[in-house]
């Protein structure tokens, strides 16, 4: 399969709910692990969690159902979904620190 036929693709996720304090930064890695994406995902200051995912639109999708999920102790209100711009070297993912 050539490159153009699966593009990869760059989306920001943000998160909202009860989302901090509850191991959705570690269930979104190994997400992510699972599914083949790079990126990172971090906490954001206002309680929501931001994912910069980096995949085919396939993963970038079933990346998304399983933040919409979330992990047990969580509660998603909303996830939020637009394009970003690729990150040059980026090609595994990672937890970054909080805010």
């Amino acid at each position: 399969m050539t490159s153009s036929e699966n593009p990869t693709l760059t989306r920001s996720f943000v998160v909202r709910g009860r989302v901090q304090g509850v191991g959705f930064r570690w269930f979104v890695e190994r997400e992510a692990h699972i599914l083949g994406v790079a990126g990172w995902v971090r906490n954001n200051p206002d309680s929501s969690v931001e994912v910069l995912a980096i995949g085919t639109r396939e993963q970038i999708s079933r990346l998304h159902a399983r933040l919409r999920e979330g992990p047990r102790a969580a509660r998603v209100d909303s996830v939020d979904e637009t394009e970003a711009q690729p990150v040059s070297g980026l090609t595994t993912f990672r937890i970054e620190g909080a805010w």
